[in-house]
């Protein structure tokens, strides 16, 4: 073979390598991801008061809100119920001490509307992690996100009448009281 031989057949290896890499490794269109829209459900009213025993209650903001795939209407996460959760302990005297609160809901025969397999029994955490508000002592209130699993059965027309909260605390007798210590100083 000749040297112009040999430099014409690695002058072709080297085009064909070249559109070999242009063409194999070119990257290929990918398919668009879904596009994911939140669906709210409005909740009426959005702000209620309760009573129960020493501890107020106030729910504000209340809505529902699932993620749909656009297009093919598929439920990309499951109804969750969101909000605010005011307490507040209205005793004189006595200390409160928040144990848990487990959100019910309930259709319009009274009963409790349970969820689907796998989700879980919606609570709301009432203490806080990172001090003691788990206790409130008379007058003192506490703030807590809810963020809670919602039944899809609830979301049809007419089916939910209330949402319920448990709340579980413990009252216990709140006292201020004074110690006077007499003291001298230096024998005087």
């Amino acid at each position: 073979m000749t040297k112009s031989l040999i430099r014409k057949q690695a002058g072709l290896a080297v085009a064909i390598a070249l559109a070999a890499m242009a063409v194999g490794c070119s990257p290929q269109p990918s398919a668009k991801a879904p596009v994911i829209s939140d669906k709210v459900y409005t909740v009426t009213p959005a702000s209620v008061k309760a009573v129960a025993g020493i501890v107020t209650g106030e729910v504000t903001e209340l809505k529902v809100t699932e993620r749909i795939e656009e297009g093919s209407g598929r439920i990309a996460s499951p109804a969750k119920l969101t909000g605010k959760l005011i307490l507040k302990n209205v005793s004189a005297d006595q200390t409160v001490r928040l144990i848990g609160a487990k959100i019910l809901y309930i259709d319009a025969q009274g009963q409790p509307i349970k969820l689907e397999d796998k989700r879980t029994e919606p609570t709301v955490k009432v203490a806080s992690s990172y001090g003691p508000s788990e206790r409130l002592d008379p007058g003192q209130d506490v703030t807590q996100d809810v963020d809670a699993e919602f039944p899809v059965e609830a979301l049809k027309a007419k089916k939910l009448k209330e949402i319920r909260l448990e709340l579980s605390y413990i009252p216990s007798p709140f006292k201020e009281e004074k110690l006077n210590f007499t003291v001298s100083i230096g024998g005087q």
